[in-house]
């Protein structure tokens, strides 16, 4: 069963029974627990529920309101959100970029925090699909800009697709900074954008290294396309928001995080 799907179900089963438990949810749909809690974890921060102990109530909310996670989110919205957690994640991982390196910044907002960062470099290239992180960049001396083709995207500006892919085959990446509308240990990281996600995949492949930057809100989160396993991502900068028992978790399934 698909995620949407599986989700559509629950939000169906909290409109009709007002409540659930997670068992409940396990046996009806066939899946872990686990999966549930996810699940649920993901559709609060969604507002489209609410978590109790062991299950959820069915919230009420303003049927405008997009659903799950296929809404796509504006740039400047998403800029706005935790920003002192994104300027704690880009100061930490500024010191791993260094002259004459090669580095991928995705379109992410964080990306564009830490691409603020850049000037002073004597030699850097930067290769983005963020339109606006290409935009910071292009007027910092000793930064060459490659702005990866494909399809721009209104909401979140950014260019998605595997156009660019012939230009991206070229090259060999020393980093590739990488964040994501959610990061499990089961699926990796995910994004909305199933097209923004295989652009993203060919980061990753591009990459001698894969830093994902995800802030605390988006751990034990599932969005609709996977695009990197916690097998390839090398390392994961997060804020002091996690909870240690989240931190203890992942790395034990073998991901190093640095706070």
């Amino acid at each position: 069963m698909m995620l949407l799907e599986r989700q559509n179900m629950i939000l169906e089963y909290l409109k009709k029974n007002r409540k659930a438990t997670t068992n409940e949810l396990s046996e009806m749909l066939d899946v872990s627990a686990t999966t549930i809690r996810t699940d649920l974890n993901q559709m609060e921060k969604e507002g489209l529920l609410t978590k109790t102990h062991g299950g959820a109530i069915f919230r009420e909310r303003d049927e405008q309101k997009q659903e799950l996670t296929v809404r796509p989110y504006h740039f400047q919205e998403r800029e706005l959100e935790n920003i002192r957690e994104k300027e704690q994640i880009a100061k930490k991982a500024l010191p791993m970029i260094k002259d004459n390196m090669c580095i991928i910044l995705d379109a992410s907002s964080t990306a564009y925090t830490l691409a603020g960062m850049l000037a002073g470099f004597g030699k850097l290239t930067v290769i983005t699909n963020g339109i606006y992180t290409a935009l910071a960049l292009k007027d910092m001396p000793g930064i060459t800009v490659i702005l990866a083709g494909g399809i721009v995207t209104q909401q979140s500006a950014s260019i998605e697709g595997l156009l660019g892919l012939d230009l991206l085959s070229r090259i060999n990446a020393d980093v590739a900074f990488l964040s994501a509308r959610g990061f499990s240990i089961d699926e990796g990281l995910t994004d909305f954008s199933i097209y923004e996600a295989d652009l993203k995949r060919e980061f990753v492949r591009r990459s001698a290294k894969c830093v994902a930057l995800v802030d605390h809100t988006k751990f034990d989160t599932v969005s609709i396309s996977s695009y990197a396993s916690v097998d390839d991502i090398n390392l994961v900068i997060t804020d002091d928001g996690i909870s240690q028992t989240t931190v203890e978790l992942y790395e034990k399934s073998g991901v190093s995080i640095i706070i």
